[in-house]
């Protein structure tokens, strides 16, 4: 496995209707235009972002022996990312979400767990990627963290830097205690600001880094959507407001932060670029229906930079 970024984590077959007028009554239907049917979730979406940068990448994670399975492989496959460690459960159908668009209001989620369930740091090959990234780990109930600690552990020996992002569950709550052997061993830990609230107790975004990087993180970015990101790393603190978008629907701004983040490490640019680029394509996320469609180029990304200088505060 060659690539320089191995993305490990949530393998997903989004399936998404166009926004609705509104949710259909009981027994009623709505038409709509045609669904939108592609590969989700947190490995998969970084992974494509970063081909769309012109950034090899390789992914790690689960999927069913199911019609959902070949789309995601077929689309990954496509964009020249290396599936080599997806493996085929038999047994569990590919994790699946519906999002639910309705014009002004939040998005709404049906999903099923499928394959990723199955997920275990035993899948993680021998690293010799220079980035490793790790999304949605605490919504993968099998990858538990002290193996997955001691995976990160021989990546880091083998000189990769580690890049963290989680999904917080509804229940049960998680606490620092879910992430505390992984953060001494993590680059960027890439929460958004309600994950972070639920990990640290805290409610303002410079509390919450202060305690993740207390608790051994060597930089945090807390995102905080249309409010941007709030930094923490080095010694610093700064604020790096969200760019200025035509905003169609939010799903998967996180995971182009995290491929705009890599993009600056790989790069080795000051922490100040790179969470500049990283906030870029995030924003750049939000900007058609689905989670990558919209996320910009590497030309894409530069021309819009150069077009709109940031004032980091």
């Amino acid at each position: 496995m060659a690539a320089p970024v191995l993305c490990v984590g949530i393998l997903v077959a989004d399936i998404v209707p166009p926004p609705l007028p509104r949710l259909p009554a009981a027994g009623a239907l709505v038409a709509t235009g045609d669904f939108l049917t592609q590969p989700g979730g947190c490995a998969a979406n970084t992974a494509i972002d970063l081909a769309k940068l012109g950034i090899p990448a390789a992914v790690c994670g689960r999927v069913g022996d199911d019609a959902y399975g070949e789309i995601v492989l077929a689309e990954l496959n496509t964009r020249g990312i290396d599936t080599s460690a997806v493996a085929v459960t038999r047994d569990t159908g590919t994790s699946k979400t519906v999002m639910l668009l309705v014009e002004g209001e939040d998005r709404r989620f049906v999903h099923t767990f499928g394959a990723n369930a199955a997920l275990t740091a035993a899948d993680i090959p021998p690293v010799h990627a220079h980035v490793v990234h790790v999304g949605g780990y605490l919504v993968l109930p099998g990858l538990h963290q002290p193996e997955l600690a001691e995976r990160l552990r021989d990546a880091r020996a083998r000189g990769a830097r580690i890049v963290l992002d989680v999904v917080v569950p509804t229940e049960p709550k998680p606490s620092l205690d879910a992430v505390a052997e992984l953060l001494p061993l993590v680059d960027w830990f890439i929460p958004n600001d309600d994950e972070a609230a639920a990990l640290t107790g805290e409610s303002e975004p410079a509390a919450q880094a202060r305690a993740l990087t207390d608790a051994g993180a060597r930089a945090v970015a807390i995102t905080c959507g249309d409010r941007g990101a709030h930094v923490r790393a080095g010694g610093a603190a700064f604020d790096v407001p969200a760019p200025r978008v035509t905003v169609v629907e939010p799903s998967g701004a996180g995971d182009a932060f995290a491929a705009g983040l890599i993009a600056g490490i790989l790069e080795d640019w000051d922490v100040e670029r790179t969470v500049r680029y990283a906030s870029t394509l995030g924003g750049s996320a939000c900007t058609a229906l689905g989670c990558w469609n919209g996320v910009f180029t590497r030309a894409e990304a530069d021309a819009f930079l150069a077009a709109t200088p940031t004032t980091l505060r």
